[in-house]
């Protein structure tokens, strides 16, 4: 299936697809143990980054009707405070995590129907322009994914890497 069943998903579609290709990008290089530098004790590591990008695919496909559990759920669920007690995942563990569940969640945009996404979703924002829908969940995930790679992106350079590429595998599909 090519084209998605919903319209509004439209305009989700190639930003979900560029936000996979960016994820990989931005954690390309990057060491295990570098993914776990702070600066000054005052941002979050890498792989803290990149496990709260995880858990948001998660989040949509549990919105979407998924009912795949995030491993670590209780580590990033709704970007839980980074804690230096915790024993992080490795970043090879999250992209394995990140593969599985971006599929399936690929899928579910492509299945979604108007109906489905125009249906009550308590995101608890309490903001009168904003209606909590499935839709305004799918596209606030979308703007948090954007927020974490230009997180990490900035990290990659504050840590000596060189800036995130923005080449594409026309292999992945989601």
């Amino acid at each position: 299936m090519d084209t998605p069943k919903s319209k509004k998903v439209e305009i989700v579609i190639p930003a979900y697809r560029m936000h996979t290709q960016s994820f990989l990008n931005v954690l390309d290089g990057i060491s295990e143990e570098d993914a776990l530098k702070r600066i000054e004790g005052k941002t979050n590591h890498i792989v803290w980054m990149a496990g709260n990008f995880v858990n948001m695919r998660y989040s949509l496909g549990w919105v979407l009707g998924l009912k795949e559990e995030d491993p670590y759920s209780d580590l990033f669920f709704q970007g839980k405070a980074l804690d230096e007690n915790y024993r992080y995942p490795d970043l090879d563990e999250l992209k394995k995590n990140f593969h599985d569940i971006s599929a399936k969640v690929f899928q579910k945009l492509m299945e979604v129907t108007d109906e489905e996404l125009d249906e009550m979703f308590e995101i608890g924002m309490n903001i009168p322009f904003v209606p909590e829908t499935k839709l305004n969940f799918t596209g606030m995930s979308i703007g948090r994914e954007d927020y974490l790679c230009g997180q990490i992106g900035l990290m990659r350079r504050i840590l000596g890497y060189p800036g995130m590429k923005y080449d594409t595998d026309e292999n992945l599909k989601y």
